[in-house]
Parts: C-alpha cells; sequence; structure tokens
C-alpha cells in the first residue's frame, strides 16, 4: 500500500457526531443494557403483582407543596427559575399519568381518570410518559406495557392543541419492537405515512432491528430507498443514513448491496460513505479492497478525516503490523495530524486482538510520551488484553494505575476485571470488586452479573450464584434473572 496516494490533508473534517460510534463498536461488541432503570434513577414495573409507590405529591427536588401560609414566604420554590418549575410541574405531571395508567383495568376507566388531570399536553410530557413505559418493559409485562403505552398514545393525540411529531411515533414503534408486537410497529409507520410525518433514520433503525432475515431486511431496505417521506438528517443523503444505521447492526453484506445501488443511481460517495464501507469490508475480511477504497478516495480527492485514520490503524493493529503503523502515524504527523487518544486506542486494541501486547505497552508509553494521557477507554483495552492473555498480575497493575492517573473505571473495565478474577478461581475478590464498582457509584449491568453468575455455576458454586441473582432482583433486573435461568437449563 503506498501510503502517497492518501491526501492526509491539513484540515480534517471532524464528524464525530455522526460517526463517533465505529471505534465503540470496535471495543464494545455493541452491548446494550440498561437494567430497566428510568431516567430518574427508580425501577417502574407494570407487574400487577408488584406494588408501585409513587413519589409524594408535591413532593419534588426535596421541595414540598404542602404549605402553611405563615411559611408561604420561605416557599423554596420561589427560587427556582421558570425554567426549573417547567420541568418540576412535567415530573409530577408524569407521575400522576404513570399512576393512572397502573390503574387500568376491568372497571377502571383510564381516560376518563386521565381527562380529570386536566393536564396540558406537550411533547416532553407525551415522550417522558413513553420513555417511562420504554424502560420498564422485561419479560413478564410486555403485552401490558404495549397495551398502556397504546392507550396514553391514543389518548394525548386526541387532545387540544396537541398532534404527534415523529419522535413521539418512533417512542411508540421502540415500545411496540421491545414487546415483540411488530404487526402495531408496521401500522405506526403507516399511520406516519397518512399524516405526512418525516420518517427518520432513527425510524429506520428501529424498523431494521426486528428484521430478522437478510431477505426482509433487503425489501425494507427497498422500501425506504423509494420513499419519499424519509428525512434522512443529519446524513448527506438517505443511502448514508441507511448505511450508517446498517453498520450499526452489523449488516455488513447488505451495506454492499446498498452501496451498489447508490452508484447506480449516480449518488456520488462522500467520506462518510467510504468510512462505512471500509469498515464493511473490514468485517468481511475483505482487506484488499479496505486498500482500493483508501487508493479510491485519494484519486477522487477527497479529504479523509480523523476517523478514516483510525479505522486504518485499527486495520494495522489487527493484522500485527506495529511498524507499518508507526510510519502510518508519522506520516500524519508530517502533514498536521496528530494523533490523538482515539488513534493510539483504536491501535492499540487491534494490537491487543493480534495478541502482540508488548506492541500495545511500547504505544501506550509512547501516547504518554507525546503529551496524549490515556482515557478510560484506552485502559480498558489494556486491561481486557492482558485478562484475555491470562496475565492477571499486568491487568490489576494497569487498573492501580488508571486509578491512581484519575481515571475512574466504567462498567466495561470492572467487568474485564472481574472476569479476569473469575478465571483465575479468585471468586472472592471478584465480589469484592462488585462492591467496590457499586461503592464508586458505577452501577453493574447483566453483562458484569452474568461474568460473575455464570464462572460461579462453572465452579459449581451454585448458593453463591443465587446470591447474586437475589441482588439482581433487588436492583429489579427481572427480565435478565429469567435469562440467565434459561441459559442454566439451556445449558443442562
Amino acid at each position: 500500500m503506498n501510503f502517497t496516494t492518501i491526501p492526509l490533508c491539513r484540515r480534517i473534517n471532524g464528524k464525530f457526531l455522526n460517526f463517533r460510534f465505529i471505534f465503540r463498536s470496535f471495543c464494545s461488541g455493541n452491548v446494550k443494557d440498561n437494567g430497566g432503570i428510568n431516567g430518574y434513577g427508580e425501577k417502574l414495573d407494570f407487574d400487577s403483582s408488584l406494588e408501585w409507590k409513587p413519589v409524594a405529591e408535591g413532593n419534588y427536588l426535596g421541595v414540598s407543596s404542602q404549605v402553611s401560609d405563615d411559611d408561604e414566604e420561605n416557599d423554596s420554590r420561589r427560587y427556582f427559575s421558570p425554567r426549573q418549575r417547567f420541568f418540576e410541574d412535567a415530573r409530577f405531571a408524569v407521575d400522576r399519568v404513570i399512576e393512572i395508567l397502573l390503574q387500568d383495568g376491568l372497571g377502571f376507566d383510564t381516560k376518563l381518570a386521565l381527562n380529570e388531570l386536566r393536564l396540558k399536553i406537550t411533547n416532553y410530557l407525551v415522550r417522558e410518559v413513553l420513555l417511562r413505559i420504554l424502560k420498564s418493559i422485561t419479560y413478564s409485562n410486555q403485552c401490558r406495557c404495549a397495551k398502556l403505552g397504546y392507550k396514553f398514545f391514543v389518548w394525548s393525540g386526541e387532545q387540544e392543541n396537541y398532534s404527534h411529531t415523529s419522535n413521539a411515533y418512533n417512542l411508540m414503534m421502540k415500545i411496540f419492537a421491545d414487546c415483540n408486537e411488530f404487526r402495531a410497529m408496521w401500522i405506526m409507520l403507516d399511520e406516519m405515512t397518512d399524516k405526512h410525518l418525516p420518517i427518520t433514520a432513527r425510524t429506520f433503525n428501529i424498523l431494521l432491528s426486528t428484521c430478522g432475515e437478510a431477505v426482509m431486511m433487503r425489501q425494507m431496505v427497498e422500501k425506504f430507498i423509494q420513499l419519499k417521506t424519509f428525512d434522512f438528517r443529519p446524513f448527506k443523503h438517505s443511502f448514508n443514513a441507511i448505511l450508517h444505521s446498517l453498520l450499526v447492526l452489523n449488516q455488513y453484506r447488505l451495506i454492499e448491496w446498498v452501496y451498489q445501488q447508490m452508484t447506480l443511481e449516480n449518488h456520488s460517495p462522500d467520506i462518510l460513505t467510504y468510512n462505512v464501507l471500509m469498515c464493511a469490508k473490514f468485517r468481511l475480511g475483505k482487506l484488499d479492497e479496505v486498500y482500493r477504497l483508501l487508493d479510491e478516495i485519494g484519486r477522487t480527492g477527497i479529504s479523509p478525516d480523523l476517523h478514516t485514520y483510525n479505522i486504518f490503524l485499527h486495520i494495522l493493529g489487527t493484522r500485527d503490523k506495529p511498524l507499518g503503523a508507526l510510519k502510518f502515524m508519522n506520516r500524519m504527523r508530517e502533514v498536521g495530524c496528530e494523533p490523538s487518544v482515539i488513534h493510539f486506542t483504536s491501535l492499540i486494541h487491534g494490537l491487543s486482538r493480534a495478541g502482540n501486547l508488548e506492541a500495545c505497552k511500547h504505544f501506550l508509553d509512547e501516547m504518554v510520551k507525546k503529551g496524549c494521557m490515556p482515557d478510560v477507554v484506552c485502559y480498558t483495552v489494556m486491561i481486557t488484553g492482558y485478562v484475555v492473555a491470562r496475565e492477571l498480575e499486568k491487568a490489576q497493575a494497569m487498573f492501580d494505575e488508571m486509578i491512581v492517573k484519575g481515571q475512574l473505571p466504567n462498567v466495561f473495565t470492572y467487568n474485564a476485571m472481574i472476569r479476569g478474577l473469575c478465571v483465575a478461581k479468585k471468586f472472592e475478590e471478584a465480589r469484592s470488586m462488585l462492591r467496590q464498582m457499586e461503592s464508586r457509584g458505577c452501577n453493574p449491568n447483566f453483562v458484569v452479573y452474568s461474568t460473575l453468575v455464570e464462572n460461579l455455576r462453572k465452579a459449581r458454586r451454585f448458593s453463591e450464584a443465587h446470591e447474586i441473582m437475589g441482588e439482581m432482583v433487588e436492583k429489579g433486573l427481572y427480565h435478565y434473572v429469567d435469562l440467565l435461568s434459561k441459559n442454566k437449563y439451556r445449558k443442562r
């Protein structure tokens, strides 16, 4: 590969907002878990067998509405700005709506009760109610969540001076998707089309994620290519929006097909198009085509951005070419593009995947010498590499170093350390690490818990595994406990 064919220009196009996920997808494995906790730090379960305790009326942000006339002058609410008062009142309204929805059932007129609240329906109110429901979906309450979400959606859409936006439809579609109500989800899309609402890239992403077969995905992509109401902002054109969504869902072969359709319709690719294509070709193992795309970028005169460099450094790392990576970084510096922590981290991650931990440590030290301090992601990549290589002592030393340097471990860091301790049969230390992360304000997710539970089971320490699952129940992770139980029986 001749690096001189790539126009490493001084002026870098920093499209971080649209393409930031590329390196994260390399490192995180696209783990998705929110634990069913809503945005206000409380668990909401629609299971009728559980008691739901709403926040006391008028008691928000430490302020009570039960103020006597004598104390009215000292009411701290008067110090709130109009913006604070708006969100305080909105949160109160959301709680009242949720409280009524939870009473839905035989003999209870939900719509009448909602009407009696005499609420002013706003986009914010609708969004927050639907988000509460969305984040509370578990395996056991899917049907009820879909029913309550749709009942509120219909009721709010009938109120005066309000009409649903594309965002509200997207949220309702996401609720249906998570509740496996796929037919209802497509009915939502038809309603959006009939009302001439813009169908966004978010809508496309929700629908695409529910297509289990490649044939269905291709049919849906064809439909969206032809859809006149498809609003593809913030992308240059609809093809980039589709390519971006397909990359998030790891549909690499479909990316190749969409690019073919794009060229057939004479749409010229930009740097985002090339970046997505490079990622897809790399994932498919077509490294020769990655180099061809780099040459094509050079011939067309398109300026590579930071993500282009990032992708190529990761590829050099995974191919265990530290010397080539060093030359490439020097070339970047010559044209005024100083490698950042993202570039070093991507390279280190690739080298760790190749098993070259010595080179990883070299580039870690090199970035520090250049005044580029490692962040939590970079340290986590190093720790994970050592754990995979069964070098727990070095992983622990790296973990201690990052804390000394002021970098707080995140949930991925702790998961790597807990996995390493479990592999070394140091279960007491692993459980101590779990308590440590909680004490530092880092809430364990399903991945952390499952790592500990599965390793305890392998070691036939069933009582301890059961204790951990009990902790998950206490934290409201009911759905994930069901998954762990099913996995246990499946393995047997």
